[in-house]
């Protein structure tokens, strides 16, 4: 039977037509509870039903009795009844029934499905919908039942605010396209998704400007004069897109987004099941809040209910619905993160933005740049602090040449002096750490160019070696970010006017850095603690051994890596407090031998061999906001 196409369709004045897109579980029971209440009901559904397929599905407690409301036990369906009213039963075997309902004679006019007819548009005005291959059904109100790659969900959103100004409007004109809008210390990155029809707002600031951080938890609420003012320089007409946004939807992750629709009713049209509020599966609970939705949208729409009376009577469906559903979907949530399971290893697998390291069959691996759930830390590394304590100086470069990795690596200009820090910096306050620290030192030559094979050239200091007191911090950069990281115990004694360092393995002291006479001396709130004025960032070299004995001295993975300063700056924002100078400042180095450093010798004796021709500038640095090394790419 095909639908009723006629331009000069009048609603019955015994129900309303209603107009289902999508025959799933939560569609169906929608029709079954309607047709009850003496609507006239007409199901699209794209798919044939020719070979229904699915997994059991969970009747929970809040769910198993209301199939018996519109004449359906389950039971007889194959249900199996679990401790505590909680039935289960075959997805297909529900379905069938479901669809027999709708449309056998029985109390009120049986509901019409029209498979392999797929709804691609839907007017709101004129209760009309239009199928793929054209054909327009118009009808009293429309239920979007199409589940979570819904094509009606848009037109409970509100984008169109941003495309229908002219002020906004063309900011957004390319589909799939990403846009970002910068300043020193603050971005918003934009870019579109659910098929184009949700712009996502991803909006980095310090923390500091939001009086929020990570210890107060992921779902803050923000305020919209809290947003505006935060991006108060940005261009106006992005500005005026941030004001189009819904104060209850600002959340802080410590980012800025949107979160849960802000509606599932739109005049004569409503969502329901997955269509308005898809559900992670931990819970089971998708199918019977699918169930609720149907019969609950069905009582606010009794038989004589008047056309004119739908827009409130939705309202009323979305009020009754909405907190309940949105708390169970919370609920799941949570459920998620604890939960080990296939479904979660499929979650990681459809996520990019997930480290993995060894062991790998626990999920994805927290540290430095994220959480287990994937989530940035940039936001919480700007409150932690470092204090750095280095010693400039002049010394050889054709020594220094032999610390080079490869040709494609060489000194800028010419000459035969160059200049190197030795750099020891102690952090604190860690978030990935649970607010713990540790110390690392560091050996930075500076003035290195890495000339690429289309002739461009990275400037920057490059860094041979890392010495860390800390297994943690040594595993994550080796492995996720490439760095020359090796163990040594690093102590540090900080006096009012002095710093000592003291570098060992397992008690053998092969380092000790002194730095004396330290003076207050002003400073640039902004400037590296280990970069020369001309470098643009940091260079390492990332080395992976294969495995086997027969693949001994064969790299698995060979690069030079790059981290760009500016780019660090702008992710986390890093600002120097105090900068005391040294008046003197003395490094001494003892390369002992193979029985007291069996594991560092072969380091260690190079490090003796540079020479000290002229101590530079020596002092410390202290101030807030670690760089998590976020912008290091492989080149």
């Amino acid at each position: 039977m095909g639908p009723n196409t006629n331009p000069d369709y009048k609603p019955s004045t015994h129900g309303l037509k209603v107009l289902i897109a999508g025959a799933g579980i939560g569609g169906l029971v929608a029709a079954i509870a309607l047709r009850q209440q003496g609507h006239h009901v007409e199901l699209f559904e794209r798919s044939r039903f020719a070979n229904e397929i699915g997994a059991a599905i969970h009747l929970t407690p809040n769910a198993n009795g209301l199939p018996k409301k519109i004449g359906i036990d389950t039971r007889e369906k194959g249900a199996v009844l679990t401790e505590r009213e909680w039935l289960l039963i075959h997805r297909a075997h529900l379905h069938e029934a479901l669809k027999e309902k709708a449309q056998v004679p029985g109390k009120g006019k049986p509901a019409i499905l029209h498979t392999s007819s797929k709804v691609a548009a839907i007017d709101l005005k004129s209760a009309t919908i239009v199928l793929e291959d054209g054909t327009t059904v118009q009808g009293d109100l429309i239920i979007g039942a199409d589940g979570v790659h819904s094509v009606t969900r848009c037109h409970v959103q509100a984008g169109d605010e941003v495309l229908d100004d002219p002020e906004t409007a063309n900011l957004f004109c390319a589909p799939g396209s990403l846009d970002t809008w910068k300043s020193a210390n603050s971005r918003i990155i934009v870019y579109p998704c659910v098929h184009n029809q949700i712009l996502n707002f991803v909006c980095i600031h310090p923390d500091s400007l939001s009086n929020t951080g990570v210890i107060n938890g992921w779902q803050q609420s923000v305020g919209k004069g809290t947003l505006l003012n935060i991006y108060q320089d940005f261009n106006p007409r992005i500005r005026k897109v941030l004001d189009k946004a819904d104060p209850e939807t600002l959340k802080i992750w410590p980012l800025l987004d949107l979160d849960t629709l802000p509606s599932w009713v739109n005049e004569q049209f409503a969502l329901i099941g997955d269509a308005a509020h898809p559900f992670l599966p931990y819970r089971a609970s998708g199918g019977a809040i699918a169930i609720e939705d149907g019969l609950s949208l069905a009582a606010m729409l009794p038989g004589d209910v008047k056309k004119e009376d739908i827009p409130e009577r939705l309202k009323l469906y979305e009020k009754a619905r909405h907190e309940r559903v949105t708390t169970i979907q919370e609920f799941t949530r949570e459920s998620g993160r604890r939960n080990l399971s296939v479904a979660e290893e499929h979650l990681w697998s459809q996520n990019r933005d997930f480290y993995y390291r060894q062991p790998t069959v626990f999920g994805p691996m927290p540290g430095p740049r994220q959480d287990f759930w994937g989530r940035s830390r940039a936001a919480a590394s700007t409150k932690a602090t470092y204090c750095t304590a280095s010693i400039k100086i002049k010394t050889s470069r054709t020594l220094l040449k032999n610390l080079l990795p490869n040709p494609s690596y060489e000194f800028s200009g010419t000459g035969s002096v160059a200049y190197v820090t030795f750099s020891q910096t102690s952090l604190k306050g860690l978030d990935w750490l649970a607010g713990g620290g540790y110390n690392h030192m560091g050996l930075y030559i500076h003035g290195i160019e890495y000339k690429r094979p289309n002739g461009e050239a990275l400037k920057g200091s490059y860094l041979p070696v890392l010495f860390e007191d800390f297994a943690d911090p040594i595993i994550s950069g080796r492995e996720e970010i490439g760095f020359p990281k090796v163990f040594s115990s690093i102590d540090v004694n900080k006096l009012q006017r002095s710093h000592y360092v003291s570098t060992s393995w397992r008690g053998a002291v092969w380092g000790r850095m002194t730095l004396t006479g330290l003076k207050e001396a002003k400073h640039d709130p902004e400037q590296s603690t280990t970069a020369s004025p001309t470098d643009e960032g940091l260079l390492v070299h990332r080395y992976m051994p294969r495995v086997g004995n027969d693949q001994r001295g064969k790299p698995e993975a060979e690069y030079p890596v790059f981290v760009n300063f500016g780019q660090e700056q702008m992710t986390v924002p890093s600002r120097i407090n105090r900068v005391p100078k040294a008046e003197h400042a003395d490094l001494h180095i003892d390369g002992l031998d193979w029985s007291q450093l069996p594991t560092l010798h072969h380091i260690i004796s190079r490090l003796v061999e540079i020479p000290i021709y002229e101590v530079v500038e020596a002092g410390v640095v202290e101030g807030e906001g670690v760089s998590d090394l976020s912008s290091a790419k492989g080149v």
